[in-house]
């Protein structure tokens, strides 16, 4: 099941780049899109866990530093967590919350969770550890991807030069969403679970 929605992501992902070019400034190193929490689903969840599982019997040493982090960053998000600690299952309304709420810190315009590093991210080469496994928003960002009130997003280093068409046409699959949410519907049904969480309580906190 997650196996076939990374399959069909990793594909229309690799024709969105193809068809973006130079326009896609995205490359090992550049970890922009690894500062600030966002939620993540069950099955991210599960595949985060899965690969530090792994990793733990080849590269120990990486291991605990991913472990390491995600206890500091589960420290400091915990305060003001908008669900169950415990559970790391955030509450539907999350976002209304001083973690996402840009009002939080007046004097930076950011909210709390804003500057947060991913815990899976190594700070001395700017690099994924658990690349492999990373979660879907990950793997997604960079292309044109259409939201939720029909506009195009990219990454704000992407596509600085381009035309309004230019971006259209390197468009990631629009049906991307609907699938990943049916995945994710299967994926919680069948392990009886719910609910969204972050990467620092993936990493943590058993289900």
């Amino acid at each position: 099941m997650t196996h076939n929605l990374i399959q069909i992501v990793d594909t229309a992902v690799a024709d969105a780049y193809q068809r973006g070019g130079s326009h896609l400034a995205c490359h090992p190193g550049c970890s922009q899109c690894c500062i600030g929490i966002f939620p993540i689903s069950q099955q991210d969840a599960f595949r985060l866990r899965e690969a530090l599982t792994a990793l733990e019997q080849t590269d120990p040493e990486k291991s605990a530093r991913i472990h390491g982090r995600a206890t500091a960053s589960r420290s400091r998000l915990t305060p003001n967590f908008p669900g169950d600690p415990k559970t790391g299952i955030l509450n539907p309304d999350y976002e209304d919350s001083p973690l996402f709420a840009d009002e939080i810190q007046a004097d930076s315009g950011d909210s709390i969770g804003d500057n947060e590093p991913c815990p899976v991210l190594d700070p001395a080469t700017g690099t994924c550890d658990l690349y492999a496994a990373r979660p879907i928003l990950c793997r997604t960002f960079g292309p044109p991807m259409r939201t939720a009130e029909d506009n195009l997003a990219t990454c704000e280093l992407c596509f600085t030069h381009a035309t309004t068409e230019e971006i259209a046409a390197c468009e990631l699959d629009p049906t991307l969403p609907a699938q990943e949410a049916a995945s994710n519907d299967a994926f919680n049904a069948a392990h009886h679970l719910q609910g969204q969480t972050l990467v620092a309580y993936a990493l943590g906190v058993p289900t």
